[in-house]
C-alpha cells in the first residue's frame, strides 16, 4: 500500500492545522476573553449561517460549478418566513419549511437553466442573484418585515442557564447534523460518486452513463435548500425578514469551501474541510473584534488566506500534472 506523501497529508490536515494556528495566535495576542466559553459559543453561532450555506456550495464546487445566488436566497428566505408568520399567522414549523422550500425551488430553477441553456454557472447564478434579491425586495415592499415572536427566534440565541445541558444552540446542532448527512452522502452513495465524477470530467462521466444534467439540477437544489436553511438561521438572529441582508455572503460561503481544500476546478472538496474553513473565518473575525481591530483589517486577513489557499491548490495541481 502506497504511503501518503506530504502534499496529500497537507491537503487532509492543512485546514485543521491552519485553524489551530490562528486560534493559538489569538490566544497569545488577544485578550483573555477570547478563550472564554461564551466567546467559543459566539464563534460557533456566527459560523452556523455561513457553514450551513457552505454545505450546498461544497457540492456545487465539487461538481465543477459555482453559485452566486446564495446570499440573495438567504434574504428571500427570511422575508418568506416573516411574511408567513406575520400576514398569514402560520405556525413556526410550516413557515420554516416554506423558507427552506423556496430556496430549494430557486435552486432547481438555477440547475434547469444551467443544464437547459448550457450557459456557464457563473452567468446563470449571477442573474439569479439579482432576480432573487429583487424578488425579496418586492415581496417585502422594500422594507423590513416584522414578525411575531416564535420558537424560531431561539435557534441561534445564547443558551439560557436552564439550557446549558444542550452545550450548543439548536441551530449549531442542526448545522452539525446536516454536515454529517452530506458528508455521508458524498462518501457512500452513488449520487456522491457521480458528483465527484462530473467535477473531475463531465464528458467522461456522461460516457460512463452518469445522468450529468439530472445530477447538476439535484446539486443546485441542495445548494438552494441549504441557503434557505441558512436564511432560517439568519431570521433567528434578526427576528425580522430583511431583503437587504446577506449581501456578499456568497463570497464568504465560497471562501469557506476554498479555504477548506475545495478546488474551483471541480472534483475535490470535503465537508470537514468546509466546516473548518467557515470556522477559520469566524475565529479571525472574533479575534480581530476582541482586539478592537477595524473591519477592514479582518477583510484583508481573510482575503490573504483565500489567495494563499487558492495558490496552494494551483501549485499542487501543477505538480500533479
Amino acid at each position: 500500500m502506497k504511503k501518503p506523501d506530504v502534499a496529500s497529508l497537507l491537503k487532509i490536515f492543512g485546514p485543521m492545522l491552519g485553524l489551530l494556528a490562528i486560534y493559538v495566535f489569538f490566544l497569545i495576542v488577544g485578550p483573555s476573553s477570547f478563550a472564554s466559553g461564551r466567546n467559543l459559543e459566539t464563534i460557533l453561532r456566527q459560523t452556523a449561517i455561513v457553514g450551513t450555506a457552505a454545505l450546498g456550495m461544497t457540492m456545487v464546487i465539487i461538481s465543477g460549478g459555482i453559485d452566486l445566488s446564495v446570499g440573495s436566497l438567504v434574504a428571500l428566505s427570511t422575508v418568506v418566513i416573516a411574511l408567513l408568520l406575520e400576514s398569514i399567522g402560520l405556525n413556526a414549523a410550516p413557515a420554516a419549511l416554506a423558507g427552506i422550500g423556496i430556496g430549494a425551488l430557486c435552486g432547481v430553477l438555477t440547475g434547469v437553466l444551467i443544464v437547459g441553456l448550457r450557459v456557464a454557472p457563473f452567468i446563470i447564478t449571477l442573474g439569479m442573484m439579482l432576480f432573487v434579491r429583487g424578488l425579496a425586495k418586492g415581496l417585502a415592499g422594500e422594507q423590513k418585515v416584522d414578525a411575531p415572536l416564535s420558537s424560531l427566534n431561539h435557534l441561534l440565541a445564547t443558551l439560557r442557564p436552564e439550557q446549558k445541558w444542550m452545550l450548543l444552540p439548536m441551530g449549531v446542532w442542526l448545522m452539525i447534523l446536516c454536515a454529517f448527512f452530506i458528508a455521508g452522502m458524498l462518501r457512500y452513495t452513488r449520487l456522491g460518486r457521480h458528483i465527484f465524477a462530473i467535477g473531475s470530467n463531465a464528458e467522461t462521466a456522461r460516457l460512463c452513463g452518469v445522468a450529468v444534467g439530472r445530477v447538476k439540477v439535484i446539486v443546485y437544489a441542495f445548494s438552494g435548500a441549504f441557503a434557505g436553511l441558512a436564511g432560517l438561521m439568519q431570521f433567528s438572529r434578526l427576528t425580522v425578514g430583511d431583503p437587504t441582508v446577506a449581501v456578499g455572503l456568497e463570497l464568504d460561503v465560497i471562501a469557506a469551501v476554498v479555504i477548506g481544500g475545495g478546488s474551483l476546478s471541480g472534483g475535490e472538496g470535503t465537508i470537514l474541510g468546509t466546516m473548518v474553513g467557515a470556522l477559520i473565518m469566524s475565529v479571525i473575525r472574533s479575534g480581530c473584534s476582541q482586539m478592537g481591530l477595524p473591519n477592514w483589517v479582518q477583510e484583508i486577513v481573510t482575503a490573504a488566506i483565500i489567495v494563499i489557499a487558492v495558490a496552494l491548490d494551483r501549485l499542487r495541481h501543477r505538480r500533479m500534472a
